[in-house]
């Protein structure tokens, strides 16, 4: 609500703002949230969200949607006081028209965390230049934007985009994500990863039964598809004029080997996990919490470091494992050396060396910063539920991968003799000596 807040602050007071808010969500029965609650107490003062096209006519505080098109890194200047300062622009666009948006110092490096084809939600006024806008808030959202400057809406006098066929080979499907309209109602869309002999490329889904028959792996046909695309990123996006057809063809799918990986590119790689950190939690400018993690990954060409965004940082990962990642964008890292980005654009799998199917495993329940254990001296599983700590437990269930989903627990008594087992008899000559020398363990009177 504090974004949304800026907006009217200088209408009414914090406090009436939010009290106008909570009778919103009560008036509307509690079916909507905090954010669309503020959205509609906005409109309602007059400071509803605009097009694009119409913040020329704007002359102090607005607030707008709009879909990224290019960003620039962040830029350090000299202010004429002899202080440094930071800027750094972003390109977005509407169905409307298309700006450039400034951000300003500690706001500049708020574009490592944006995206081409992020939706952001802006809060700004007139900047320096004619036509630029200075960020006061920004915030990604996940409202639905059509946006001409990438021809996803005709501009007038235009042809309206025209509806691809295209063969590919399905390579990775995502889980399904929630969205919010402007208008305040949620629908769902899947993401996935896509490829042919171009390579890969992103697919959005706004009709989500469209997958459901399909899985990884598959060559498929489609009809109706949008083509997206901005570069480096290839994009298409399928919706309820489109339909899928699973085909016979062979479809072989190029991937970069990491030694190829470049700054400012979109690059789709295979290789083998070599390093994991753990996941740390952190806030987004919109107040939310998400995730990131650092993994490494090389493939016989090289090793490269690649950091996990939002629902990809909270899966487990092992060394060991081998890992298939698509698009995925290159960029310069803390010290210097090329990284890869994933997040929302990215899709992401991995192959286990660990088995599937039923097992029974007999072992000793660890605690450890990745997870809940069970380990019997050579082999440990991550065990699905709640067990108590330094039990010794019998399982049975189904193994997939790393991980044992028990379908029957019990606790044992430790066994001497198979603790024992565990530890193998030393040697003659890596016993203790006795008192005679001669290697044999001391008598007990």
């Amino acid at each position: 609500m504090r974004f949304h807040y800026a907006l009217v602050d200088d209408l009414l007071q914090r406090e009436e703002f939010e009290r106008r808010v909570e009778e919103k969500i009560q008036e509307c029965g509690d079916l909507v949230d905090d954010t669309t609650a503020a959205l509609l107490v906005v409109r309602d003062l007059g400071r509803e969200h605009v097009k694009i096209k119409d913040l020329a006519s704007k002359a102090s505080l607005f607030s707008f949607f709009c879909k990224v098109t290019a960003k620039s890194e962040p830029r350090e200047f000299d202010r004429s006081d002899g202080e440094k300062g930071l800027v750094a622009t972003v390109s977005v666009g509407d169905e409307s028209g298309e700006a450039r948006v400034v951000l300003w110092d500690e706001k500049a490096m708020a574009v490592q965390e944006i995206d081409t084809g992020d939706v952001l939600e802006i809060i700004g006024k007139p900047g320096k230049r004619p036509g630029d806008i200075t960020v006061l808030a920004l915030r990604k959202s996940s409202c639905l934007i059509e946006c001409r400057a990438d021809g996803s809406a005709p501009a007038a006098g235009r042809t309206p985009q025209v509806r691809l066929d295209i063969d590919v080979r399905l390579l990775a499907i995502d889980e399904p994500r929630m969205f919010t309209r402007r208008d305040g109602t949620t629908s769902e869309m899947v993401g996935a990863a896509i490829g042919d002999p171009a390579g890969t490329a992103r697919l959005v889904c706004w009709e989500p039964g469209l997958l459901d028959e399909v899985v990884p792996g598959m060559s498929l046909h489609i009809e109706g598809a949008l083509d997206r695309s901005r570069p480096p990123l290839r994009e298409y996006s399928i919706d309820d004029k489109s339909t899928i057809q699973v085909t016979e063809l062979t479809i072989d799918v190029p991937l970069s080997p990491v030694s190829a990986v470049a700054e400012g590119g979109v690059f789709s790689i295979r290789g083998t996990i070599t390093g994991v950190l753990p996941s740390k939690s952190f806030r987004t400018r919109d107040g939310s919490q998400s995730s990131v993690r650092n993994i490494a990954v090389e493939d016989g060409t090289g090793s490269i470091r690649v950091v996990l965004w939002g629902e990809m940082a909270e899966r487990r990962y092992f060394c060991g494992d081998s890992i298939s990642l698509f698009n995925a964008a290159a960029r310069a890292g803390r010290n210097g050396e090329t990284e890869l980005s994933a997040g929302r654009s990215s899709s992401l799998i991995t192959g286990t060396e660990g088995g599937n199917g039923p097992i029974e495993f007999e072992g000793t329940i660890i605690s450890t910063r990745e997870g809940t254990f069970i380990d019997n001296g050579t082999v440990s599983y991550l065990i699905e539920g709640d067990h108590p700590f330094g039990r010794e437990m019998k399982v049975r269930g189904h193994l997939a991968g790393h991980t044992i989903v028990p379908e029957h627990s019990e606790a044992r008594d430790l066994d001497p003799a198979q603790v024992l087992e565990r530890f193998p008899e030393p040697a003659a000559e890596e016993r203790p000596p006795g008192p005679s020398g001669t290697g044999n363990s001391p008598s007990i009177p």
